[in-house]
């Protein structure tokens, strides 16, 4: 018998959000980062540089790199994700958010540490299941609090180029404007 008895639900999805980017968006990203990482020089700041140059790595492995694909299960005593297991008494809330058009489960643990773990929810149908599953255990946050660093995240990510890759190359978006009349 390998069936779980204290298993609820369980689905597969991304370890998190993933778009791939066009190598128009990463040559973009490369030439600011390096522009960013002259200047740092050119004001005699190494240490600056090389924060720089860490991040734009850190972008660069992100958007390169698909994410793997892990086992959620919501037991009867917690959530479990990447084979961590995080208990029902440890848990306050949870919501929904989208990110990079995948529907993201956000949980919240207690004060003082309000820990969130963010975890893909791959279709609709998956989403109203734990959606009903978790609400008989946690409270369900229709308009959750907005933190300053929610605030920050979503207004750089404004300024973030989207331009995804299709199968047939680059997107729409990437087509060279009309020219305006004056």
């Amino acid at each position: 018998m390998n069936e779980n008895p204290q298993l609820i639900y369980s689905w597969e999805a991304p370890l998190r959000p993933y778009i791939k980017r066009s190598p128009f968006v990463m040559r973009v990203y490369i030439s600011i980062g390096v522009l960013l990482s002259l200047i740092a020089i050119f004001f005699g700041d190494l240490p600056l540089m090389l924060v720089i140059l860490a991040i734009l790595f850190i972008f660069f492995v992100f958007t390169v790199t698909p994410p793997p694909i892990v086992t959620n299960r919501i037991t009867e005593f917690g959530f479990e994700t990447s084979g961590a297991t995080t208990r029902w008494d440890v848990l306050s809330h949870f919501y929904f958010t989208k990110r990079f058009n995948y529907d993201v489960l956000v949980m919240v643990t207690h004060e003082p540490y309000s820990h969130h773990y963010y975890v893909v929810i791959p279709n609709e149908a998956a989403k109203e299941r734990v959606a009903k599953t978790l609400s008989d255990h946690i409270l369900y946050q229709e308009h959750p609090t907005r933190t300053i660093t929610d605030r920050l995240v979503d207004w750089f990510s404004q300024f973030l180029l989207t331009e995804e890759v299709s199968a047939g190359g680059p997107s729409q978006g990437s087509q060279k404007p009309a020219h305006a009349s004056l």
